[in-house]
């Protein structure tokens, strides 16, 4: 016969629970309930998935900066290809600027050599032409008296034509010789101006070329960086995924378990709703555990619940009193984040949460013996009612 307790007595019985519930250390909300064992696993499948496209991004990534990498690190062979060879070239210009500044010197030497042995056969020239001059009667009357004879005369005066045609030969040769060297001069000093813009030219390539290789150097750097925080991340991400995987194991293993205890439940004896004994309290528990678990459900869904709880006080499985059930550990998250504490200090199932823990209570069930529940996922087949599926 269903009673409905006194205040006194609800009092008594909240705060019994809440006893129970203080002493087990519940302090947090961890979801272990058998109906949350397969959402579970399947937010651990989920995660998994996610995390192998995350590593999956992640080596697409370090693949990426390796080939940019790569590229780069052709580039900079190049790079100190075309500096080493600009650098040789520089080398060989200041060769060839050393030699040229020897030989303009040389050749300035020269000229100077030059001009002053023209300036020297001038000099004598215009002096032997100076003295023919002022003396050419005396000397032309020494030559004849000199001479002894017409012809002897006119020996020493071609004598002296031909000396004088020598000075002006010499005098000649002297100037073309300084020019040609001056020639030269000129011409080594338009090479030595055209090294030296080369020189200059390739300095500034030079400069150009080795500030490149330090700014592709310094984005390998970067890009090495990168590779190794990405492949640091990777490794993370490795690790978490066999985390992950030794979770979804151990879900797996969990869910089994529990299949296993209900296809058992199903197959083991049952006891006759006649021979369950209910002890003081029973039905405010299991109101507000129906509270807990369908208060927004249909009533059929509180039906449900309550029959479930029944059915494993009926099962040789499970534990054979209200309470042994509702507070197995890990079935029923309600209890394991107190929520039921609060329910139950407050009372807070309502007129048709008791109906449907007095009509399981009672014996009846619209579930047959399915002793597990949860919200449906994808390939858990049972019977649905409201928002619950049973197993």
């Amino acid at each position: 016969m269903a009673f409905l307790p006194g205040k006194s007595h609800i009092r008594r019985t909240a705060a019994c629970f809440l006893c129970c519930l203080l002493a087990g250390s519940i302090l947090h909300c961890p979801v272990h309930a058998t109906q949350e064992t397969r959402q579970a696993l399947e937010d651990a499948k989920n995660q998994h998935e996610q995390s192998q496209n995350e590593l999956s991004e992640q080596e697409d990534n370090i693949n990426h900066l390796n080939a940019r990498r790569d590229s780069l690190l052709g580039q900079l062979s190049d790079l100190n290809t075309q500096l080493t060879e600009v650098s040789e070239s520089l080398e060989e210009i200041e060769r060839q600027i050393d030699d040229k500044e020897g030989q303009i010197v040389l050749t300035r030497e020269e000229l100077d050599e030059a001009i002053r042995q023209q300036e020297a056969q001038y000099a004598a020239m215009k002096k032997r032409v100076q003295f023919i001059y002022e003396r050419q009667n005396f000397l032309m009357t020494e030559i004849l008296f000199e001479s002894g004879s017409f012809a002897n005369f006119l020996n020493q005066n071609r004598y002296i034509e031909q000396l004088s045609a020598y000075d002006r030969r010499m005098l000649e040769a002297y100037v073309e010789n300084g020019r040609r060297i001056e020639e030269k001069k000129e011409e080594l000093e338009r090479d030595m101006q055209l090294l030296e813009e080369y020189r200059e030219h390739q300095t500034a390539e030079q400069g150009r070329v080795a500030g490149l290789v330090e700014s592709t150097s310094g984005s390998i750097r970067g890009y090495e960086g990168e590779i190794t925080a990405a492949e640091e991340t990777a490794e993370q991400i490795e690790a978490r995924l066999k985390q992950e995987e030794e979770d979804i194991k151990a879900l797996e293993a969990k869910l089994a378990e529990e299949i296993r205890l209900s296809e058992l439940a199903r197959q083991s004896a049952w006891r006759d709703i006649s021979d369950v004994h209910f002890a003081e309290g029973d039905r405010y528990l299991l109101a507000n555990i129906i509270y807990c678990e369908a208060g927004a459900e249909p009533y059929a869904g509180q039906v449900a619940v309550g029959a479930v709880v029944i059915n494993r006080v009926r099962s040789g499985v499970f534990p054979d009193t209200v309470v042994g059930v509702i507070y197995q550990p890990h079935q029923f998250s309600p209890v394991a984040c107190g929520k039921l504490a609060l329910a139950l200090a407050e009372n807070r199932a309502t007129d048709s949460c008791y109906r449907a823990a007095d009509e399981a209570m009672s014996g009846y069930t619209n579930v047959g013996n399915c002793v597990y529940f949860r919200t449906p996922i994808p390939g858990l087949t049972g019977i649905n009612i409201g928002g619950h599926v049973f197993y």
